[in-house]
């Protein structure tokens, strides 16, 4: 299972051709179950350039399952634990919402699709944060 990021979504929608789309279209066409966190949800929603364009990317999300934070509180702790980790390694994570994205793929056991180096870095200092990096065989 997939939680495919922010960066990976807005590149596909657009059409843009990189190494994440291009995974994520294996991920499609491999039928792999992924989904999104409702913070991606409104990332993507707040990118949209008037009505028409809103009501697309809505009608389009919401086709997608959606992954939660399960423990409340807890995992908003741990979330912010993470920060704490990272920055006791010399790694500033510049979004909140990248550590509440990493906390849900942790908590679902999830893999992320991503296109964002903060990821990368985060993913130095927490062995718990599986990066979709290639096929599933």
């Amino acid at each position: 299972m997939v939680l495919v990021d922010t960066s990976v979504l807005i590149d596909f929608l657009k059409g843009v051709s990189n190494e994440a789309v291009t995974l994520f279209d294996e991920v499609l066409a491999r039928q792999i179950p992924y989904g999104i966190n409702y913070f991606i949800y409104q990332e993507v929603l707040q990118g949209a350039r008037n009505q028409s364009e809103f009501n697309k990317l809505k009608s389009y999300l919401e086709t997608i399952p959606f992954y939660n934070l399960p423990d409340r509180k807890e995992s908003y702790e741990k979330a912010a634990y993470l920060n704490v980790l990272c920055r006791q390694s010399g790694i500033t994570v510049r979004s909140t919402i990248d550590l509440l994205i990493v906390q849900t793929v942790i908590d679902n056991n999830l893999y992320l699709l991503h296109k964002d180096t903060d990821f990368v870095n985060i993913a130095k200092v927490v062995p718990k944060l599986k990066i979709y990096r290639q096929s599933f065989h």
